[in-house]
């Protein structure tokens, strides 16, 4: 009979890593899954689903992101300023070209469980519009979207 283990606090702080994820030509909505299990941890053998065992994660080329189908023109998202008549409505395709980072931010959040520790793991996904972060002393390991289901 095997024995279930759950992971201790400092035990998940010990082993975290830092990936980066080259967001060019990646669909929106099947990266945000990847990041998001990543931030969780759901890739590594001990996943504890109320402990923070998961990595951080740094996206790069946040604009060159895609879509499927026609969604860019379609799908609109929508802000508000708390102001009266404060309501914005932007297509897909303008949060791309200007707001890419918000996009995915929005998506890889809409994954996550709604609860104190997302909020927590959130805080751990940096994400570029360009080539250019800030993150070079952590030496963040490449990763390829699609690793994690096989």
């Amino acid at each position: 009979m095997q024995k279930t283990t759950f992971v201790k606090k400092e035990q998940a702080l010990s082993n975290k890593k830092w990936y980066i994820i080259d967001a060019t030509d990646k669909i929106l909505g099947r990266l945000a899954v990847e990041v998001a299990n990543l931030l969780r941890g759901k890739n590594k053998p001990d996943f504890t689903p109320n402990v923070d065992c998961g990595d951080n994660v740094i996206i790069i080329n946040s604009n060159k992101i895609r879509v499927s189908s026609d969604k860019d023109q379609k799908e609109f998202r929508y802000n508000h300023s708390g102001y009266i008549g404060g309501l914005r409505k932007r297509s897909v395709g303008e949060m791309i070209e200007k707001y890419s980072d918000e996009l995915i931010y929005e998506a890889v959040e809409g994954m996550l469980p709604k609860n104190r520790l997302s909020r927590q793991l959130i805080k751990k996904l940096h994400i570029y519009k360009n080539a250019v972060h800030k993150h070079e002393a952590q030496k963040p390991q490449e990763y390829e979207l699609g690793k994690l289901g096989k």
